[in-house]
């Protein structure tokens, strides 16, 4: 037998209440990693004995849980795990890209993507409010410049802040920090490798894996030694001046729109079509927008060799990614790929545990179990962010997703993450804000004849005095003409289009109807009104640009 003593409070005020262990041999199971014990206890209240039964886990591990990957939706598992009583522990380590970047504690969106990004978007922004002054009587003087310099120094300043801000919250959260690159041996164990090459072993019961991916890269001679990512763009201590930007994806387009913004010669290669996945109109209007701001493109074409010119810059040889057309070259002073990002999976070696990846090296939720999507096919290994097969590659997926599976794990929750229905925004020169399916989905999936699309072109009354942006901006509502008008998809070009579509999201979640629209008042005068009172639909062949305000 096991002799146990267990004491017990109430409200943590009143003291112990127990009175007794009943004495008998408690039956003991030895697993690989610890040992469970079978117990009963009779509690005195008042002149009645209450028996109580149950288990406890005298575990082994050094871990309840452990995170696999610091970036905003392992950091968001992990406090949530603790904050229901776990041990838990974060394991966050970043490999140099080939430039040797690096950066610290928060993942891929604070230090090398959404945070960085926007704030060079609103960099660009700022810069073409300053050109829109003059119109509304600021005596703005000419030929004002744009620092490079000034601007990153102050972004990577307010990244760092982040960095320094995660780490205490970890610490407050009583989550511990282990900045090593962490590798699975077995199911149970990982290997760590510290920064100075030193090598440790953790175990725990449960494990998330929260990676994420990095930038692919061309597979040709040179494309590592000359060419940069999103991972070097956002901290480069001097303006990348002429830049060819190879990929047609929403980062291709967002980091080629906010170049051009400040200043740089910047021209965007394209295989194919622009923003795979999302609507094609929308799609071709921001790159036409582009166009009309600066922004060179290069169709249908795919580098074929990167090498360094006799003049020191970067030449960049393309053919056509057809079977038609030859070959052509320029030179540029910096290159950078958006062709893609491949999820880290091998990296820390999943296959040791037993975990099965799919052809993209992601990995497969099985959608049963606590674990849920989140599931991978070992029972007590999750996987969250962008190294879950076929979900959004999105921060806040990420991060509610986490903090769900988490409160399942260890809260005695029982919800599931809803990976439907996710608004998301692009925030290249021409906004786009999208939530629900794009136009040629709901073809697909519905039928033309079943769903009507209304649709408007406007221009916002901020553009009118500095006589910009003529149409630019476009509004369309896709519905199912065979379940009320149920609104299947909702897309907006223009200025805040995040903030405009973060309000509709709920509309969909909801089921909402184009009636549901038409009966809801705007807010005038704004841009995000005319969701209210669109009217023309594209089988009418009716005008679809507004008139007046």
């Amino acid at each position: 037998g096991v002799a146990i003593t267990i004491a017990a409070y109430q409200g943590g005020v009143c003291g112990p209440i127990l009175v007794g262990v009943i004495g008998r041999a408690l039956p003991v199971h030895r697993g690989r990693f610890g040992i469970s014990v079978r117990w009963s206890v009779a509690e005195r209240r008042g002149s009645k004995r209450v028996f109580h039964v149950g288990a406890s886990k005298m575990s082994s591990y050094d871990f309840d849980l452990l995170v696999i990957g610091g970036g905003s939706g392992g950091l968001a598992a992990s406090k949530e795990a603790s904050k229901h009583g776990a041990k838990v522990a974060v394991c966050d380590y970043v490999t140099p890209s080939p430039k040797g970047t690096t950066w610290g504690l928060g993942g891929t969106c604070v230090n090398v993507g959404c945070i960085p990004k926007k704030l060079m978007h609103q960099s660009t922004l700022l810069g073409e409010s300053l050109h829109d002054a003059k119109s509304f009587g600021w005596e703005v003087p000419d030929g004002i410049g744009h620092n490079w310099d000034t601007m990153v120094n102050n972004i990577q300043d307010y990244v760092a802040s982040l960095n320094f801000r995660y780490r205490t919250d970890l610490r407050s959260n009583k989550v511990e920090y282990i900045n090593a690159k962490a590798v699975f041996i077995d199911e149970h164990t990982i290997e760590l490798t510290d920064k100075r090459g030193v090598k440790s072993t953790k175990t725990a019961e449960k494990f998330i894996i929260a990676t994420g991916g990095r930038p692919k890269y061309l597979d040709i001679p040179n494309d590592k030694e000359l060419c940069i990512t999103s991972d070097d763009l956002f901290s480069l201590p001097a303006a990348p001046g002429k830049t060819l930007v190879v990929g047609a994806s929403y980062v291709a387009l967002e980091c080629a729109g906010f170049l051009t913004g400040l200043n740089q010669d910047t021209t965007v290669m394209m295989r194919s079509i622009p923003l795979r996945g999302f609507d094609q109109q929308c799609a071709e209007q921001i790159c036409a927008y582009m166009q009309e701001s600066g922004t060179k493109f290069i169709r249908g074409a795919i580098p074929a060799s990167i090498e360094k010119a006799a003049s020191g810059k970067i030449k960049v040889s393309w053919k056509s990614s057809t079977a038609e057309g030859g070959m052509a070259s320029d030179e540029y002073d910096t290159v950078l790929l958006a062709i893609g990002r491949y999820a880290l999976t091998e990296q820390c070696n999943v296959a040791a545990a037993g975990v099965k990846v799919s052809s993209s090296k992601k990995i497969e939720g099985t959608g049963i179990g606590a674990g849920s999507h989140e599931q991978s096919n070992v029972p007590h290994i999750f996987a969250i962010g962008d190294v879950l097969e076929g979900r959004p590659e999105l921060t806040p997926v990420a991060v509610q997703a986490g903090i769900m599976l988490a409160r399942r794990l260890y809260g005695g929750g029982t919800a599931a993450m809803d990976y439907d229905l996710v608004p998301t925004a692009v925030f290249s020169p021409l906004e786009y804000g999208c939530v629900g399916l794009s136009e040629e989905d709901c073809i697909a999936q519905y039928g033309e004849d079943k769903i009507d699309v209304y649709h408007q072109q406007f221009k916002p009354l901020e553009l009118t005095l500095p006589g910009r942006g003529d149409n630019a901006s476009y509004v369309k509502v896709i519905v199912d003409k065979t379940d009320s008008e149920r609104i299947l998809g909702m897309h907006y070009l223009g200025w805040n289009a995040g903030e405009v579509i973060q309000g509709f999201g709920i509309a969909l979640k909801l089921k909402a109807t184009k009636a549901d629209l038409d009966a809801l008042v705007g807010i005038h005068p704004t841009s995000a009104e005319i969701f209210t009172t669109l009217s023309v639909t594209k089988n009418s062949g009716k005008d679809f640009q507004a008139a007046g305000c």
